[in-house]
């Protein structure tokens, strides 16, 4: 900052209320110090910023997942996508961890928020009782939840209407003829997959059994084998995601099963391998990048100054292809 003053002509502080946005200069003094900034390669330090209570342009995102699970998980690779998009647009970096459990992720954004290190996390795969929102309120850090069905008092929050995807699931497949259906669900622990399951039997459309895996192929492959060797098998299986459900599809072509002759298959998320696979998947289709898009939005509006507001996502849409059919 001294190099651009001498450059210029001016003092050190006229250089500081130039770079920063504050009053004091004329504009064609900050027009001038923001050129020569620019021609010596300046950049302000940030952890000096934050020292002096400037923000970090650094929002936060811890993962329950592995770097290779989101490899696969088309979900969360055009949510991050569609996060990075808004960041990028304001200059702002994101700050991912992958974690194990809750009490890490708490750690996390404790640290996070005592070292200044981001301005605001999005919270994502809300759990029941999840403690990482009593704990963000504590520390008055900025959060934005990416999910849930309900406003989050003291919290932004984009949420999902689990009721009106279940009523398109159990409709749908009602309306084909089907009544015993099998439902491979996430982790049991997730506010959304309680929700699902919540919805689904109160349509009081279908009798649905849910078994609960973990979104990976490897669970849903293991848990369509015991389905489809039972006695009672069912006629349709529905798949909370569609990894899962392109496995499933994978085990019925080993079992000798017909898809969807013998059992017909949908999932509840869409991706590109399902609409190019034989047959391909009917699921239930939203913008997932435009949800990150979205939240990213949330969590700026209350940095920019705004309270914090909960608002809901636009509901998925039923894609029928040709994986389902009317029970034999």
């Amino acid at each position: 900052m001294s190099d651009i003053a001498r450059r210029v002509g001016v003092s050190r502080v006229a250089v500081s209320y130039a770079l920063n946005g504050r009053p004091g200069v004329s504009d064609e003094v900050r027009e001038r110090i923001r050129e020569v900034a620019e021609e010596l390669g300046f950049t302000a330090h940030r952890a000096a910023r934050a020292m002096h209570g400037a923000g970090a342009d650094v929002i936060g995102l811890t993962l329950r997942r592995t770097t290779a699970a989101l490899g696969s998980e088309v979900f969360r690779r055009q949510f991050v996508a569609g996060l990075q998009v808004e960041l990028s647009a304001r200059g702002f970096g994101l700050a991912l961890q992958f974690v194990e459990g809750g009490a890490e992720e708490v750690a996390i954004h404790r640290r996070w928020h005592a070292e200044r290190r981001v301005d605001g996390v999005i919270l994502c795969d809300l759990r029941v009782d999840d403690p990482r929102l009593d704990a963000v309120r504590e520390l008055g850090l900025p959060a934005v939840v990416a999910g849930g069905g309900a406003p989050l008092p003291g919290l932004a929050n984009l949420s999902t209407d689990e009721h009106a995807g279940a009523g398109k699931v159990a409709g749908y497949l009602a309306a084909l003829g089907h009544r015993r259906v099998v439902r491979i669900s996430g982790p049991a622990d997730l506010a959304h997959t309680a929700a699902r399951t919540a919805a689904l039997d109160a349509t009081g459309l279908l009798q649905v059994r849910t078994v609960a895996a973990d979104y990976t192929g490897e669970a849903a492959a293991q848990a369509t084998r015991r389905i489809l060797s039972a006695a009672d098998r069912p006629t349709a299986i529905v798949y909370d995601n569609d990894l899962m459900a392109l496995a499933g599809l994978g085990v019925t072509a080993e079992m000798d099963v017909r898809v969807p002759a013998d059992v017909s298959i949908m999932a509840w998320e869409d991706s590109p391998l399902c609409q190019v696979v034989h047959p391909a998947l009917t699921v239930l289709q939203r913008n997932i990048a435009d949800y990150g898009m979205r939240t990213a939005r949330l969590l700026f509006e209350w940095l920019d100054g705004g309270p914090p507001r909960s608002v809901r996502a636009g509901n998925a849409v039923l894609v029928v292809r040709d994986s389902t059919a009317s029970p034999r």
